[in-house]
């Protein structure tokens, strides 16, 4: 038995908690699932923190990558709250409709890599290779 906090009323999306923003939390506490899941969520605790520290913006990944969906899963989710994994269907749908299974997750994954450049590359967003000169 897996033993996790009620996220969607203790965390923010940056992972720190309501009632103690300066605490951060990763991992299976958080409610996610998986080694991966569990990796996903201290890049963005660590991400987080390491930003908050330096006076910089949070980053929000956004529901249209992995990373992203899985923190809002985690601190907004409603109703009786469950831990989770990743999978495509916490991930936003595709703009278009995509008949095919295949193709529509290979869309939903290079939009979400652009997604990601995209918040690497606008330093007012993130300032990543700051973040980790630092």
């Amino acid at each position: 038995r897996n033993a996790y906090i009620n996220a969607p009323e203790c965390l923010n999306n940056d992972l720190s908690l309501k009632s103690r923003p300066h605490i951060f939390l990763a991992g299976q506490i958080t409610g996610v699932e998986g080694y991966v899941e569990s990796a996903s969520s201290g890049l963005v605790a660590g991400i987080s923190l390491a930003r908050r520290m330096l006076g910089l913006p949070p980053v929000d990944f956004t529901t249209r990558t992995a990373i992203g969906a899985l923190a809002h899963h985690v601190s907004g989710a409603t109703g009786d709250f469950q831990p989770m994994n990743a999978n495509f269907g916490l991930i936003d749908p595709c703009e278009k409709r995509i008949r095919n299974k295949q193709e529509r997750y290979a869309h939903v994954a290079a939009r979400a890599l652009d997604t990601i450049e995209a918040i690497r590359s606008n330093p007012l967003a993130c300032d990543f290779d700051r973040t980790l000169q630092n």
